[in-house]
């Protein structure tokens, strides 16, 4: 149940999204240890942001998965913040990234809950 949201006031180009998107499921799946087909990405580009007073490229992510191992969120960062970077062209330090490990009973799928 990786999912990634990534909202961003940049605009995407369609021919950049479809790339962006496989390359952030790839990470999320390489970077936690678990097969792509669970993986959810979910982009939300052209967004009204503002961070630290300017409306220049920025982001705000938020990486959730059961079992999330908060010893490594710094190394995620750091890989999610290059993506962005070598994507989009925004700057690690316009990225904000919230890491959440939510309760097994409280993500639903299939009907149901893990």
């Amino acid at each position: 149940m990786p999912t990634l949201r990534i909202l961003t006031n940049v605009q995407v180009p369609a021919e950049v999204r479809a790339g962006l998107l496989k390359r952030a499921s790839g990470a999320v799946a390489e970077l936690l240890g678990k097969p792509e087909s669970y993986v959810m990405v979910i982009l939300e580009d052209g967004r009204d942001l503002i961070f630290a007073g300017t409306a220049a490229p920025a982001a705000y992510l938020e990486l959730k998965s059961l079992s999330l191992p908060e010893l490594k969120t710094a190394h995620y960062s750091r890989v999610l913040c290059d993506l962005l970077n070598e994507s989009l062209g925004i700057p690690a330090e316009r990225v904000y990234i919230e890491f959440a490990a939510p309760p097994r009973h409280l993500f639903g799928w299939n009907g149901g809950t893990f």
